[in-house]
Parts: C-alpha cells; structure tokens; sequence
C-alpha cells in the first residue's frame, strides 16, 4: 500500500528554545541586537545563560514552529532537522510529534549538542534571539528524504538554514528534489542579518528556484537594498508564483502575478512575545494555500494564526488554531 500524502515538508535547525523576560538595560549591558537573530558559539551562550533569568523551556525553531501551527490548523505535515541523541534532543523530537508532525531524522550520536535559542523578552514585546546552532550543522544532505519530499506539495524552507554549508547542500538537494516531483518550493528569509549575510544568493533563489516566498517587510527592504517598502514590493513582483509579506500592526500584503491584496493585521488584546509570528503567519497562509483557498482567505488565516501566538509567551499555539479560523474568518 502506497504511503500517504503530505501536504507540506518543513526543513529547519531544530532548536530548543530558552525564554527569559529582560529589560532594555540588559540587552545593552550584554551588546545584544535587539529584535534580532543572532549567531553565537557555545561559550558565549553558556556566558549569556548564566546571566539570565529564570527561562521557560521550550521546542522551537522557525520551520519547526511553523509545522506545528500547520499540524494545529489541520494539515498533514512532517520536519526534517537534526538534533543530538541528548536531553534536548529528545525534548524536541517528542515536542514536534506530540505536536501531530512526522519527524524521523536520525539524531546525531556524537559531536555538538542539540542546538538552543536563548531568547530574550523586552517590555514592548520584542524579541532579541541569540541562537547557538550545535547540532545544526550536523544537518546533510544524506538526511534529505526525497520520496518524503515527493509525497509532498510543499516543501518550506527557512533561510537560516542558509548558514552552515552541509545544510546549504541539503538545503539544494530538498528543492531539487521537490522540483523534479512537482511540488512547490517555499522559503522565509527569517531574518535581515541572515539576508544581509547571503544577499545575492538569496536573490538567486528568489528568482529561479522559490514559488512561495515569505518575508516581513525589513527583510524584503533588506534582500534589494532599497529604504522604503512600496521599493521591495516593487522589486519583488512578478519574481515568485505568491510573495506574502507583512508588516506587524500594519498586515500584511500579497503578490499573486500582477494582484496585489493587502490583508489587516488581526486583532490582539495585548501583544506579550512576538516570538514566532512569522513563523505562524507561514503556516497559515500554506494552510490556507493547501486547502485551495483565495490569496484573501490565506492572509486572513495567516494573520488569525499570527495573532494568536503573539497573545502569549512562546511561539507555538496555545488555543485551537482551527477553532480560531472557524470562528473569525468570514
């Protein structure tokens, strides 16, 4: 009997995350990029740890996160990222399957540990991430499954898995591989460091090998340089099949050829931690992408999804994503 199908395949650096409350004081006391991701070595994220405070532990990491809001919605989903055969390690696994998501990478048995993200909450919501990637890079290519892949309509990609190069190689064997099956190719640009990292490469991506592209609105200005977002949006028609970008308070907006829908952001009693808005606005769009909705109805459950996990400490679902979607999309 033919196994079944799967609607989309997310490929990431699975991370456990560690989340802690800080002020502004801290943030420039430790040189912190605040609102951003940062890359660090394992001695500076035992240094940063160690002057935190009490952290909730949790599983994370941007694709990761992004299939169990898909799995909530409803959607059949699986992940592929490497973690180390440790507690951690162990944590994550059981995180993203009790999550409802197919998870069957083979843990690494030595080298680095399972990677973490040490994440720092301000008074204003924002989130300063200070990534220790470990085991990450342990990622290859001989840990693509490209009959996963071809059961599969989509394949997402975050673009901080651009970073370490045995994972770029995976990174290209996923797309080739969803490519020759006939599935679709999704990518975050997750981050402005990360575009201002691998800008032209990205670019390339962008232009040849991406059908669905994700981006907030710095990254979009970041990935062609311009200082305005009516530039990038300018710069980035007609280069993918759908650009969802968004804009925080502002929404969103979507590119479908020459359709342009601007979307309202969903509405938050309060903002507490925007870690993993992107992250669930992805997954509801390709939720809604799936399930063969219009480019309204996507951004709709995109923004409901978002919303949702801003509401509350950590960057998966607390609620019923379905119910939600039920209840407010029109």
């Amino acid at each position: 009997m033919a196994e079944p199908g799967l609607d989309v395949v997310g490929i990431g650096n699975a991370i456990v995350d560690v989340l802690s409350h800080a002020d502004d004081e801290f943030i420039e006391r430790h040189a912190l990029n605040k609102g951003a991701m940062t890359l660090i070595d394992a001695e500076a994220a035992e240094r940063l740890y160690a002057a935190m405070s009490v952290g909730v532990e949790c599983s994370g990491g941007s694709a990761a996160n992004t299939m169990a809001g898909f799995a909530a919605l409803g959607g059949r989903g699986a992940y592929i990222g490497k973690v180390k055969d440790d507690q951690l390690g162990q944590i994550f696994a059981h995180d993203i399957r009790a999550a409802g998501v197919a998870f069957e990478t083979a843990p690494a048995q030595d080298g680095p540990p399972t990677a973490r993200c040490l994440v720092l909450v301000t008074p204003d919501a924002q989130r300063t991430m200070n990534t220790y990637l470990g085991a990450c890079v342990e990622l290859t290519a001989d840990d693509i499954d490209e009959a996963q892949l071809a059961r599969s309509r989509v394949t997402y990609l975050e673009g901080y898995l651009w970073d370490p190069p045995a994972a770029k190689e995976a990174f290209l064997k996923a797309m080739r591989a969803t490519r020759g099956a006939g599935g679709k190719v999704s990518l975050t640009l997750s981050d402005t460091f990360c575009v201002e990292r691998h800008r032209a490469e990205f670019r390339e991506l962008v232009d040849n090998h991406i059908d669905i592209l994700f981006a907030n609105e710095r990254e979009a200005m970041a990935l062609y340089e311009v200082d305005s977002f009516e530039a990038a949006l300018a710069a980035l028609r007609g280069r993918c099949e759908l650009v969802a970008l968004t804009r925080s308070e502002k929404g969103s907006v979507l590119l479908a050829g020459e359709t342009i829908e601007e979307v309202a952001a969903e509405p938050v009693a309060q903002v507490v931690d925007t870690t993993g808005a992107g992250d669930l606005y992805a997954a509801g769009f390709l939720y809604g992408y799936i399930r063969g909705r219009s480019l309204r109805d996507c951004g709709r459950i995109a923004g409901i999804a978002a919303a949702e996990v801003i509401s509350h400490i950590g960057a998966r679902p607390e609620r019923d994503l379905a119910a939600l979607v039920a209840e407010r999309l029109d």
